[in-house]
């Protein structure tokens, strides 16, 4: 018979439950919502148990057994986390959908997996009920109204689709965890698929207590508030705010999604002392106007990936936080630079029982400030990523028994390792290799801009491996804005290569679930001659 272990999420919520059932562990916040009448929702350990019992009936009775896969696809709700605990419960396996991903792109996940239902906001429900079709194996949709975005009677309209709320609403008995080991399947988490069709990543049950260690890792402390806006259905909500905070007893906060402009505010209100950054959310919050109380917050230190070197010292000055530098991917591996260690704009080095190497096309390593892949593996042994259905794709990624990030990057002298560029997407101009953080921090400084992402297009020039910079902006005032303007302030401050060929006026950046930007939907959308795109003339 299998023990009961911490490491497995239904285990871990049962325990909890009995010991500290009346804990506030976990706070959906309102504030970032526009209507900030809305009470924030809160869940204690036992409120967690009873509604994930409760969801987990559901599943059975719809005929779920171990191992059956099903969509769950909404922003961050409490009911997020309580139907996650209820795979857990059931042995089922659970597939994180971001709640804006739509049209082919739904459907080829839901089928790939042989989803056989979905748990979904009603806000969502636009975009599952037409390819319910194309789904075979999809039988049952369960539905949480929310009243966020849609008229409150829009699930009980829409066909062959079930409440949550009327789920919630039943009795709670305790149902029998049907794990039978930690190595069952708890979710299947897709790459964001910017290059191909996105790749099934699986996640056993007991990956999601190894997750919960990164809080340890990172120095969280005993009455620690994490924060994020980063959905749940990607790995790093998931790991730096969700399971540290359950496995540690922390009360940590969640926002629906996202927000620059108010995460300060949320941040003071409910007395945050951590959160999360990834790529771009660093630059865009660096972008915001200056405020009087910009450093007073009650932040300890803020746990970045990919924190650009270009404006890492003054974001910690301005906000009067330190900066805790990590790298991971959703398939595995490891790096982490302590607060005060290592030199700016690396982002640490291996964490304790992984290797990590930068390997050249030969598998040979690369020496101190030479460019190659970021590769990693466990210690003493091989690394192994399993992509559902997919064996092909998981001995190429592990090829020679080495993680295959994607990633370019170097190390230093002392062993620090420091990001370059993603695999085919270096930016070389006029034979410079450009670092985008340091043209967006110039953007960013900007009063005129509210967010910017730097890519390249293939040179005007025609020379092979060149590329043109451009500068995609999204103004604060779009009737406004002057691009000759900010082209003149670039010119100022960056050196000529570093100048951006081309200004792109967008209304918004295209971002991923992890607040990635979608680099693929602007180079779409990029034309010499488009709309709203502007060629620096040298002249203000």
């Amino acid at each position: 018979m299998r023990q009961p272990s911490p490491m497995i999420l239904a285990d871990l919520i049962r325990d909890k439950a009995t010991s500290r059932p009346d804990f506030k562990v976990l706070t959906f916040e309102h504030l970032t919502l526009d209507d900030e009448a809305t009470p924030d929702e809160v869940r204690t350990y036992a409120d967690l148990s009873a509604n994930a019992d409760r969801i987990a009936a559901a599943l059975i009775a719809y005929g779920m057994r171990r191992g059956d896969r099903f969509g769950l696809m909404m922003r961050n709700h409490p009911e997020y986390v309580e139907t996650m605990i209820a795979a857990s419960i059931t042995g089922c396996v659970m597939v994180p959908l971001d709640p804006r991903t739509r049209g082919e792109k739904l459907a080829f996940m839901l089928r790939n997996a042989s989803c056989r239902g979905i748990v979904c906001a009603d806000y969502c429900l636009g975009y599952v009920v037409p390819v319910r079709q194309q789904c075979p194996d999809l039988r049952w949709t369960l539905a949480l109204e929310t009243g966020e975005g849609v008229p409150t009677e829009t699930v009980a309209s829409t066909p062959a689709t079930d409440s949550l709320r009327a789920v919630l609403a039943r009795p709670a008995a305790a149902m029998d965890i049907r794990l039978e080991s930690g190595a069952d399947p708890l979710q299947i988490v897709y790459t964001s698929g910017t290059t191909g069709d996105p790749k099934g990543v699986v996640f056993p049950n007991e990956r999601f207590g190894a997750m919960a260690m990164l809080g340890v890792l990172a120095g969280y402390q005993s009455g620690d508030r994490p924060y994020t806006g980063l959905s749940l259905t990607h790995g790093n909500a998931q790991a730096v705010t969700l399971a540290p905070s359950l496995m540690m007893e922390l009360g940590a906060v969640f926002s629906r999604k996202f927000t620059k402009s108010r995460l300060w505010d949320v941040c003071r209100r409910h007395g945050c002392t951590v959160f999360s950054l990834l790529g771009g959310m660093a630059t865009a919050i660096y972008s915001e106007p200056r405020r009087p109380n910009d450093a007073d917050n009650p932040v300890r230190f803020v746990t970045s990936a990919g924190m650009p070197a270009g404006i890492w010292e003054a974001f910690e000055k301005r906000f009067d936080v330190r900066i805790l530098e990590w790298y991971a991917a959703v398939e595995g591996g490891m790096a982490m630079k302590p607060i005060g260690e290592g030199p700016i704009g690396s982002f640490g080095k291996p964490v304790v029982g992984m290797e990590m190497k930068i390997l050249d096309d030969n598998d040979h390593e690369c020496p101190p400030g030479v460019m190659g892949e970021v590769c990693s593996r466990p210690f003493g042994a091989k690394a192994s990523v399993e992509y559902y259905g997919n064996e092909k794709a998981s001995a190429e990624k592990t090829r020679g028994g080495w993680l295959r990030s994607g990633d370019i990057g170097h190390t230093d002298e002392n062993g620090w390792f420091f990001f370059d560029f993603r695999k085919g997407g270096g930016i070389r101009h006029n034979g410079d290799f450009i670092n985008p953080g340091f043209v967006e921090k110039a953007i960013a400084e900007d009063p005129a801009v509210s967010d910017v992402f730097v890519y390249g297009v293939p040179a005007a020039s025609g020379a092979p491996g060149e590329k043109d910079v451009v500068a995609a902006v999204v103004p604060v005032d779009r009737t406004g804005f002057k691009p000759a303007a900010l082209f003149a302030a670039c010119r100022k401050s960056l050196e000529p290569n570093f100048v951006p060929s081309y200004i792109q006026v967008v209304d918004e950046i295209p971002k991923t679930a992890s607040e990635k930007p979608q680099e693929r939907f602007l180079y779409e959308a990029f034309a010499p001659d488009a709309a709203g795109v502007f060629r620096d003339t040298g002249a203000a």
